[in-house]
């Protein structure tokens, strides 16, 4: 043995001389280090989250087991948090020479974890105190793949290879809101997880299953989420909570990789669930279906992006589309979305649409294709630089049948009745046999020419939506944190008029959306037409609809009557018509307020050259309402009624 061997033989000696001792120790001193692990943990719970845990035995068991009966952590005046009655684990050896703790074996019997809130008063409230954030160097930037992998790991390895629970309990008690879910087994052997589960909530009691293939440490697993009895499974405590009813057949949940290689996290993947039904009045007044929605997933991680990849496919029936989300921390805070829906049957994506979502178009059909294209961008520092870019290529696209709504009818003919508070208002027929109906070429150019000013300038050069209006609306939706009024042009209010009801929901606003869409580029109707029916259904007052009706209201006038001055009032009362009366004093003259919003509206026609100096030479006479809406005014001897707080905002230039 030359010289070199003997000193690496004496060094591994050495070695394990010194990790024998150390063993001999461990073993000598364990119990002793296991109730001192044990104290310090019960200080730290008690110094900083002001919470008592008790323990009644705690020993080792065996090798590297740890067996721990009656644990219970209860917070200062609260209700108790968790409370176990036996615990077994036992760790991993060989891993703790490197640092890494693996959990091998867990067992858990008859025990219960608990969140409460009574009043204001939670019992977990302590618990969410942000140390980890307050106490990060603020300097340091975060690599979001190496944090992300290492929070994937550390939660991956305190999975146990081999786990029983029998009856252990979470309850949740929000103020009598209540939801119980007891896992009367759960069983995870030999990379297989079994389970049984009851739930009970206020409204229902279920029994569900859990069942698949787990292998926490290769991170990979197949997982399946059903009902033990029949019928959908029902989402606890949501429905008290938030009003939210929601319900599926089954889940399943499948990870193929987690890995990281040249600073890069990739996790892939694919999920899907099988009828997702949800009623929430502010999504539709309906249950909501989604009969087969999967999701093959690609996440990708590095120092400065999480996304999901192109490469990853969405699919809704037989809709497919390739999302891109990504959200870029390098230099600015960018966030991007992506989506596109390849070719496709226009017939299989008006089929593939969510039951309850859109009933105007059930019942539709058509033929021809059509692919589709998103690109957002939205740079966080830089707002005005919002990219916004929506394109649909058809191809030999026709509607062959229509649903509920009847798009074709407005070119003829029909009766039209708004929707006041749910409750159906007096009939309007739309037609020449009605003596209020005014043809467009009867009414005021000046009417047409101020209600196109404040409403929708681009009227007749647009395709049913202005970009810009779109782009700022979403800007500012961003900026409140709020959706708000904003981007709304004459054909969108067309539709949700004569087409749509007034409900303020996500199913409204889609419906509204795709139906201003196919109106607008299908050639189904002239905008002159669409133009004529606008004002002939529009409100214009209390059970005043369509000008017709409103200029006798106001004026005792026919429309093609109307002055500058009558048609400026008309057009400015288009928002909020039942409000009118606000804009005159006691005297039954217009309020200053609304003499500078007809200056402002008229200067801007003026430098448009939609007016002509010649039009206002009578500008300064005063606006006389003489018909039914005289009554409607406060007019006293002395002025009490409250300040007109419209203002230019109300209008979208």
């Amino acid at each position: 043995m030359n010289k070199r061997k003997k000193i690496a033989f004496r060094i591994a000696i050495g070695i394990l001389i010194f990790l024998g001792v150390g063993i001999l120790l461990f073993f000598s001193f364990r119990d002793s280090l296991l109730d001192e692990a044990i104290e310090k943990v019960t200080l730290k719970l008690e110094r900083d989250y002001d919470a008592k845990l008790s323990v009644k035995t705690a020993e080792f068991d065996g090798f590297t087991g740890v067996a721990i009966s009656d644990i219970t952590l209860v917070p200062k005046n609260a209700d108790t948090l968790f409370s176990i009655k036996k615990l077994n684990t036992s760790v991993r050896f060989l891993p703790l020479f490197i640092g890494d703790i693996q959990l091998g074996t867990l067992f858990i019997e008859n025990g219960f974890v608990q969140l409460t809130k009574k009043g204001d008063r939670k019992n977990f409230s302590a618990f969410l105190k942000k140390d980890t954030l307050s106490e990060a160097d603020p300097t340091k930037k975060r690599d979001y793949a190496d944090l992300a992998y290492r929070l994937i790991s550390k939660g991956l390895n305190l999975i146990p290879t081999d786990m029983k629970i029998k009856n252990l309990t979470f309850k949740l008690d929000d103020n009598g809101k209540k939801a119980t879910i007891n896992f009367q087994k759960l069983l995870l052997a030999d990379k297989q997880l079994e389970t049984s589960i009851n739930v009970q909530t206020n409204t229902f009691t279920q029994r569900w299953k859990i069942n698949g293939f787990a292998d926490p440490r290769n991170k990979i697993a197949d997982i399946a989420f059903t009902n033990q009895d029949t019928g959908a499974i029902k989402v606890p405590y949501f429905d008290e909570r938030f009003n939210l009813k929601s319900s599926f057949d089954s889940i399943r949940i499948k990870i193929d990789n987690i890995s990281k290689s040249d600073g890069v996290l990739n996790i892939d993947g694919t999920s899907s669930i099988a009828n997702l039904s949800v009623n929430h009045p502010k999504i539709a007044t309906k249950d909501v279906l989604f009969k087969n929605a999967a999701f093959e997933y690609h996440f990708v991680l590095d120092e400065n992006n999480i996304g999901i990849d192109s490469s990853s496919t969405a699919v809704l029936n037989k809709i497919k589309l390739h999302p891109y989300l990504n959200l870029n921390t390098e230099t600015d805070t960018i966030y991007s979305l992506k989506v596109a829906i390849p070719t496709m049957k226009a017939q299989d994506f008006i089929a593939s649409l969510p039951k309850g979502l859109f009933t105007h178009f059930e019942g539709m059909e058509t033929q021809g294709e059509f692919d589709y294209r998103l690109d957002f961008e939205f740079n966080k520092n830089n707002p005005k630089a919002l990219i916004f870019d929506s394109k649909i290529n058809k191809k030999d696209f026709k509607i062959i049948k229509y649903g509920e709504a009847d798009l074709n009818k407005i070119n003829g003919p029909f009766t039209y009745r708004a929707i006041e508070n749910d409750q159906l208002q007096r009939p309007i027929f739309v037609g020449e046999s009605n003596p209020n109906y005014t043809p467009l070429s009867e009414i005021s150019p000046y009417l047409r020419k101020s209600v196109l000013t404040t409403e929708d300038p681009s009227f007749f050069s647009h395709r049913g939506f202005i970009n810009e209006a779109f782009k700022q609306s979403i800007i500012k939706n961003i900026k409140t944190k709020k959706f708000s009024r904003g981007g709304s042009t004459i054909s969108m209010q067309l539709v949700k008029n004569v087409f749509l009801t007034r409900e303020k929901t996500l199913s409204r606003k889609l419906e509204e959306i795709l139906l201003v869409y196919i109106l607008e580029n299908n050639r189904i109707v002239s905008k002159e037409r669409m133009l004529e029916v606008y004002f002939n259904v529009i409100e214009w007052g209390p059970n005043i609809y369509g000008i017709g009706e409103a200029s006798q209201f106001y004026f005792q006038k026919h429309p093609s009557q109307l002055n500058l001055n009558e048609c400026l009032f008309l057009a400015s009362i288009v928002p909020r018509p039942k409000g009118f009366m606000w804009k005159f004093d006691n005297s039954g003259n217009l309020r200053n307020q609304g003499i500078v919003q007809q200056k402002y509206l008229t200067n801007l026609m003026l430098r448009r050259g939609l007016l002509t100096s010649e039009d206002t030479i009578h500008k300064s006479l005063p606006i006389q309402v003489t018909g039914r809406a005289r009554s409607f005014l406060r007019i006293t001897e002395k002025d009490t009624t409250a300040i007109d707080s419209l203002d230019m905002t109300e209008f979208d230039f």
